[in-house]
């Protein structure tokens, strides 16, 4: 499979600096992703802790790994020592085991809070009730070794645009009732929704920050 290079150069153009296109290498080959590489992108979304780490080794080290799975708390610190930003954080003990692993690693890591703005009951992520007990709590200023920088959110899988557009004006809201003042782990600069289906109506909705595949890659190859 080979980059669609056109799509590409769109995509920067239509983000024009606005977003962060974070591209979505999973089950993707390294030649592909060292393909977009060579096009000048660096920040590419991961979903496995196996499949990354593998692809940590042998590509290039100046490239800014997401991991925008479901990430669990044993697996943390497998990606501890190098990842960029983790997405998808919906529990304050991960957000502990995120803390311990970096702190073991003098590091800092970014964090979003995954919030749940879909009506699928599939998709993981914190309520908005969750999500102020986890940005209001006591310990939250314990934790040195890393940092909230914003927000993430999936909506439904539907062709529904208007009910797309309302989940992301949702968390834009949410977004923008949190922005406090900045605190050294509290730092909201992101508000990560949009994928290849629903990136424009994200865009439109306030995110800087969208994690495309398809358009880039093509259909994903599951594993068997």
């Amino acid at each position: 499979m080979s980059i669609n290079k056109s799509k590409y150069q769109e995509l920067l153009t239509e983000l024009d600096g606005k977003a962060i296109l974070v591209a979505v290498s999973k089950t993707k080959s390294v030649e592909d992703i060292l393909e977009l590489y060579n096009l000048g992108q660096r920040d590419f979304g991961e979903n496995y802790v196996q499949e990354l780490t593998e692809k940590y080794e042998q590509l290039p080290k100046d490239i800014r790994w997401h991991f925008i799975g479901h990430l669990q708390s044993n697996k943390v610190k497998t990606i501890a020592s190098f990842i960029h930003l983790i997405h998808g954080v919906d529990s304050f003990s991960l957000l502990k085991e995120i803390d311990k692993q970096a702190a073991k690693n003098n590091r800092v890591i970014d964090c979003l809070l995954q919030v749940h703005i879909a009506k699928e009951e599939t998709k993981f992520g914190l309520d908005s009730n969750e999500l102020g007990l986890i940005l209001h709590s006591g310990e939250l200023d314990q934790l040195k070794n890393i940092r909230i920088t914003g927000l993430m959110g999936m909506a439904s899988f539907t062709t529904n645009e208007a009910l797309i557009r309302s989940e992301f004006n949702f968390l834009k809201d949410l977004y923008d009732a949190n922005a406090q003042p900045p605190t050294p782990n509290f730092q909201l600069s992101i508000l990560s929704m949009g994928m290849s289906s629903d990136y424009p109506i994200a865009l439109s909705a306030g995110s800087t920050m969208v994690r495309i595949g398809s358009l880039l890659f093509g259909e994903r190859n599951y594993h068997g």
